[in-house]
């Protein structure tokens, strides 16, 4: 019966019913398009959170742990607000370091460069006569002559980065005895001390010092993550062969990731000044195994199997508090030695067990 009215139906009845198969059809295929074209629900991936925040969650049990110890000194905002601004300026030499470690560097002058910087604007404010303003320019730009210096033996000559820059640094050092007549310098301008130690409320009462570390540590992790010229350091640090052949001029990113890192440590060395007022010849060398120590640590999170600026941030901080606990608990100093080089064949030994799974980038 249905075949013979459908039999009878005019040509009209009979499109209209197969526009609506069509439209029908086509609802379908647009359905499974979507379907298709929808992500996956996937798992959460709870050891690749554990590898990149686990520093963070090993920050806080151990602050954690030490609080049960000694509650009246470890929950004491006072505490951390001094913690923070007092290792600034090692943040902010690791992050300088961190540049050159990026493109397979290693650059061991560093914490030179940071104490001839101190000694520096010691000098020139004070037995000098020079305006504070020109003797930061002119210890941040000795700084940058010298990563200058660094990069031209090591790409010039092809001299091994760390032969190279070991020397600079015991070059230094002497520099530093010289210019200083092996002497402690005091007596730098106090508007220093105020550009780096002053706080306000609004800042949480920590010192300045520690906002000017945390600025530089987003325009390096900007510049690493954002920008086309952090890509190309990544690339020269992966394989510097291959970034040849891609076109990356492999010489003018090593030359300038040592001149940065020199310009960076010479601006740890204008905070260090500014936190003491003064200058002494030989307490800056002690900042250069830290540093090592965090930025190595910082590797293995955040962006685990690569040097990245958040983690380096990450890194100091939680050896500085490791120090500053134990400190509560009453250890003796030389365990911050321990503390330190223990920190650094761990952190060597993790991130290379990282690198050795995935590929860096």
């Amino acid at each position: 019966m249905a075949a013979e009215m459908r039999g009878q139906e005019g040509p009209e009845a009979a499109e209209r019913r197969w526009e609506a198969r069509l439209a029908e059809l086509e609802a379908r295929v647009r359905a499974f398009e979507a379907a298709m074209a929808a992500p996956p629900r996937r798992s959460v991936d709870w050891a690749g959170l554990a590898e990149r925040y686990g520093l963070v969650i090993a920050w806080i049990g151990l602050i954690a742990v030490i609080a049960m110890i000694r509650p009246e000194q470890m929950l004491r905002w006072n505490s951390y607000s001094s913690m923070f601004g007092s290792n600034a300026m090692i943040v902010v030499l690791t992050l300088g370091l961190m540049i050159p470690l990026t493109t397979g560097d290693y650059d061991l002058s560093v914490a030179s460069v940071m104490g001839l910087s101190s000694m520096l604007v010691a000098v020139l404010t004070v037995r000098m006569g020079w305006s504070l303003p020109g003797a930061v320019v002119f210890a941040i730009l000795a700084g940058a002559a010298i990563g200058a210096v660094n990069a031209f033996f090591i790409l010039w000559f092809g001299i091994h980065s760390l032969i190279v820059t070991l020397g600079t640094g015991y070059f230094l050092n002497g520099v530093i005895l010289w210019i200083s007549n092996s002497n402690t310098i005091t007596g730098v301008p106090i508007a220093l001390g105020r550009a780096v130690i002053m706080t306000r409320d609004p800042f949480l009462g920590v010192p300045l010092s520690f906002w000017y570390a945390v600025l530089l540590t987003l325009v390096i992790w900007y510049l690493f993550e954002h920008t086309a010229l952090g890509r190309r350091l990544l690339f020269t640090g992966r394989g510097r062969e291959v970034a040849r052949l891609s076109g990356v001029n492999v010489n003018r990113m090593r030359a300038g990731a040592l001149i940065a890192s020199g310009s960076i440590a010479a601006l740890a060395g204008v905070l260090y000044t500014g936190m003491r007022l003064g200058a002494d010849p030989t307490s800056a060398l002690g900042f250069l195994l830290p540093a090592f120590a965090a930025a190595f640590l910082g590797s293995t999170t955040i962006y685990p199997g690569r040097f990245n600026a958040i983690g380096a941030f990450v890194a100091v901080y939680f050896l500085s508090t490791g120090i500053m606990g134990l400190t509560f608990l009453g250890a003796d100093s030389f365990v911050q030695n321990l503390f330190y080089g223990g920190g650094l064949v761990v952190a060597v030994s993790i991130s290379q067990l990282i690198r050795g799974r995935r590929p860096m980038g």
